[in-house]
């Protein structure tokens, strides 16, 4: 890799109503490298991002592309430049095929002007092939993986042309064997002369691939320096500006004696295999395993969103026969969903609609809503949570990733569960707003709440937890105390070298 500089942005500003969002940032990318762009949440990354692939379009400021200034003002600018972007919700129609996906809006087209279908496959089959990536061109989206679904979308980039490749939190949902194979995706695309705008929340993970680090905060450009030489621990206090505990917060087991939840043989056909497992109140349990181990699909089914074929779901000593999601909230369970923007939050209603969405009895009165002890109980969650927003009448739309989590906890702390289950509760969540998630769960433990937390990231389940179930395979592999428990145990138990 050369010092050749592909893209170049120089004292960009982007303000949206109210609120700037960058100020004098300044980035560049030189060919062939992989730059990780780390920040918080709402530190300006996405808009920086949107801009480069035109969505966005600058306040004031220069883009350079080759040494040439441009102007993005649409995709198409931005396409034509040889800038593709991978958004971590994939851009992909489920029931189409791989190839028509890859080569969606752009068909080749035969002298007849009808589709060139072979041609079509036939071009589809070079990209995957130069990805290593062993993909039927006419399989449909909805039969692959995350990882698989993922190199299309790398192939689909490759079929534009992309000389510049933004991927933002291409990790977040791959097991440790698929992001492996993904950086090999990464440096062959480097061999190549592909440069790679890298984004992601996984401290650990980024001097593996990165070349150079450029942190944002606060909308403005902090350091850009060389990954190599740079610690993990200046990372976190550059991107958050202050010190970060990021030692162990569960420093006091709060458990007690009652059985909150538990989950006895629980079956569900080619998903889930006699699965048993208990939480006390007071107590953190995490659920660890590899993708596609079953952990979702479990809480999925004591919650009632799944049927169950076989088997017994106690909360607070009371059992619940063919559980649905309103029999669970009523009983007293809460379950805070994987993905917040689609199952966790109604992004286009007001914060304080949200708050009370799962609890509405509580502020109606015959059938009359209450609208100020609605804002009220909104305006008590945001400042407990310190949720960082203008006042409940904002959208969640508008809040970072962390800010939207906040939401979706005060939601159900408003129902008063005496369960909550936690699904992946940092997610696309930047260090700083995670040592705050972390906190409120375990505050919520000390004052008697059961907590179960599914969670990917092992760092995380040992920080967090009192006891950890390992699942495999949609069956529980393993239980471990925290005082047992070690990174390399968890994954012997879920990698099957352990029983």
């Amino acid at each position: 890799m050369g010092n050749e500089v592909v893209l170049k942005a120089e004292k960009i500003n982007k303000s949206f109503p109210g609120v700037k969002v960058l100020s004098d940032v300044s980035f560049d990318l030189e060919k062939g490298e992989v730059h990780i762009l780390l920040g918080e949440n709402g530190a300006g990354k996405s808009t920086l991002m949107k801009i480069f692939s035109g969505l966005y379009s600058v306040d004031s400021g220069n883009i350079y592309v080759n040494g040439e200034k441009v102007v993005i003002r649409n995709t198409r600018d931005s396409q034509r430049l040889g800038i593709s972007i991978i958004y971590q919700e994939f851009d992909l129609v489920p029931y189409l095929t791989v190839a028509q996906n890859i080569f969606l809006g752009r068909e080749p087209l035969k002298k007849n002007g009808s589709i060139d279908l072979s041609g079509m496959k036939k071009k589809a089959g070079e990209y995957l092939d130069f990805l290593g990536a062993n993909i039927d061109v006419d399989t449909k989206i909805c039969n692959l993986g995350v990882a698989q679904q993922q190199l299309v979308e790398v192939a689909k980039a490759l079929s534009q042309d992309a000389k510049i490749l933004i991927m933002d939190e291409p990790t977040a949902t791959l097991s440790d064997s698929e992001i492996q194979r993904l950086f090999e995706t990464i440096r062959r695309l480097q061999k190549n002369g592909v440069s790679i705008i890298y984004i992601s929340h996984r401290l650990q993970e980024l001097k593996q691939i990165g070349t150079r680090v450029t942190v944002l905060r606060d909308g403005m450009t902090i350091c850009t320096e060389d990954i190599q030489k740079i610690s993990m621990d200046q990372l976190v206090h550059r991107m958050v500006g202050r010190e970060v505990n990021q030692e162990r917060v569960r420093l006091k087991n709060t458990a007690r004696k009652e059985v909150a939840l538990r989950i006895t043989d629980l079956n569900r056909k080619n998903v889930l295999k006699n699965v048993s497992i208990q939480v006390h109140k007071g107590e953190i349990v995490a659920l660890a395993g590899l993708v596609g181990a079953g952990r979702t699909e479990l809480v999925h089914s004591i919650f009632g969103i799944d049927k169950i074929d076989s088997g017994q779901i106690e909360i607070l000593g009371k059992k619940i026969d063919k559980p649905t999601p309103g029999k669970c909230v009523k009983s007293g369970l809460g379950l805070l969903p994987e993905s917040r923007k689609e199952n966790g939050l109604s992004l286009t209603l007001p914060i304080f609609q949200n708050t009370c969405q799962a609890a509405m009895e509580k502020v109606t009165k015959l059938g009359i809503l209450d609208l100020k002890k609605e804002r009220q109980a909104s305006e008590n969650y945001i400042k407990q949570l310190n949720v960082v927003c203008t006042g409940p009448s904002v959208w969640p739309l508008y809040l970072s990733g962390g800010n939207q989590q906040k939401v979706v906890i005060g939601k159900w702390l408003f129902t008063e569960s005496d369960v909550l289950i936690f699904d992946e509760p940092t997610r696309g969540i930047d260090v700083g707003a995670r040592e705050e998630i972390y906190h409120i769960i375990d505050g919520l433990a000390q004052k008697g709440t059961a907590i179960l937390v599914i969670s990917s990231d092992l760092p995380e389940v040992l920080t967090i937890s009192d006891r950890i179930y390992v699942m495999r395979e949609g069956r529980i592999a393993g239980e471990i105390d925290y005082e047992d428990a070690t990174q390399e145990l968890i994954m012997s138990y879920a990698s099957g070298g352990r029983e």
